[in-house]
């Protein structure tokens, strides 16, 4: 059996198992070991099936290019972090700063934990690394003002107390929010495309532009088969993650109130299991030098996250009737704003270096302590 199939067949397995005795085994949290081991076997399987994702992501990359193959990537990644969110959301132990951990972890391990060890690998082996400065705008243009809707203006309104939206604010700035997203797909897909690939702006020519004859038919054929193939893989590795994440998502309700750890611990965990395969990824592709591909991951990331986890978490507390948190703390708040100018400096240039990255990091472990020690 090959790798690929190996994991899914662990993965369908895990799913078939927990759908039949999952009930009986999560009534046995109160002992520890039982819990860990049930922890353990989930954060396996999700994390092993999130590199399938990646891996037929990646293959999808090679076929299609940039920018389309980093955004198949990107959101199925998201789809995975939504569902997990989702999942610990509608749990019976309800937290409603859920979904504000979560973004926020997701940002701070992407745009400082990421890029920063990405930049100094990058730089310790490469110098000094260049990329497209038009596509990192536009992805910063994007994130600034979602980032700021999102996690920032709710303490500040006046309708709602306690980092909250009232009904019209959480519909209208869902609205906002897909809105302005869509608009950077289509820019970021369409006719700007050239903005996501260093390349100096040289795009390939389409098949339009090139005469048609039996071979290329046919090599056509089988590409459409190849790609075929690989969105089926995708999907059938996505979803074992959606179907086991409400277990983990019981597992991690128990351990965090049993162990009296702090409640912005489940974001991080969701925010680590669900972007560590994209994380490597990311990191491989700064050792290849490949700083462009590695943006688009990272910025893609933190842009589809805001872009789709917020609508999503507002329309779950919506239509369930939880309250949602946004608004973040003041300590976070001031995080925030210095991971984003920050970014804007870092990526202000056509050349990244050592120095960017050490910022970063520093920034990130700043970051961790406090999720400890606020």
């Amino acid at each position: 059996m090959s790798g690929s199939g190996l994991r899914l067949a662990v993965a369908w397995g895990s799913v078939a198992a927990f759908a039949v005795f999952g009930s009986g085994w999560l009534a046995s949290l109160d002992s520890p070991l039982w819990a860990a081991f049930l922890f353990a076997w989930l954060f396996s399987v999700i994390m092993w099936a999130a590199f399938g994702v990646v891996h037929e992501a990646e293959e999808l990359a090679h076929m299609l290019g940039e920018p389309l193959g980093t955004l198949i990537l990107t959101l199925s990644i998201v789809l995975i972090e939504v569902a997990l969110v989702s999942a610990v959301m509608l749990s019976p132990k309800s937290v409603p700063t859920l979904g504000r951990d979560t973004m926020f972890a997701v940002l701070m391990i992407v745009l400082n934990g990421i890029v920063g060890l990405g930049l100094l690998i990058g730089g310790l082996r490469h110098h000094q690394q260049s990329y497209n400065l038009q596509g990192t705008s536009a992805f910063l243009s994007v994130i600034i003002p979602l980032a700021t809707i999102a996690l920032i203006i709710p303490n500040f309104t006046t309708s709602t107390t306690g980092g909250t939206l009232s009904t019209l604010q959480a519909v209208a700035f869902s609205v906002f929010t897909v809105a302005l997203y869509g608009v950077f797909l289509m820019i970021q897909t369409g006719r700007h495309s050239s903005f996501f690939i260093h390349d100096g702006g040289q795009m390939v020519r389409s098949n339009a532009d090139v005469p048609a004859d039996t071979g290329t038919q046919d090599k056509g054929s089988v590409k459409g088969l190849t790609v075929l193939k690989h969105i089926v893989l995708l999907v059938a590795n996505i979803l074992p993650i959606v179907l086991l994440s409400k277990s983990l998502a019981a597992i991690l309700d128990y351990g965090i109130e049993a162990l009296g750890a702090p409640t912005a611990l489940g974001g991080v965990l969701i925010a680590a299991i669900v972007f560590t395969p994209e994380g490597i990824s990311a990191l491989k592709a700064i050792a290849r030098n490949e700083l462009q591909r590695a943006i688009n991951l990272c910025l893609g990331a933190a842009t589809s996250t805001i872009g789709l986890t917020v609508p999503a978490v507002l329309a779950v507390g919506l239509i369930s009737g939880q309250t949602v948190v946004l608004g973040l703390a003041p300590t976070e708040m001031t995080l925030l704003i210095v991971t984003l100018i920050l970014s804007t400096l870092t990526f202000s240039g056509l050349r990244t270096t050592v120095l960017e990255g050490a910022v970063h990091l520093i920034v990130f472990f700043v970051y961790l302590v406090l999720i400890f020690s606020p």
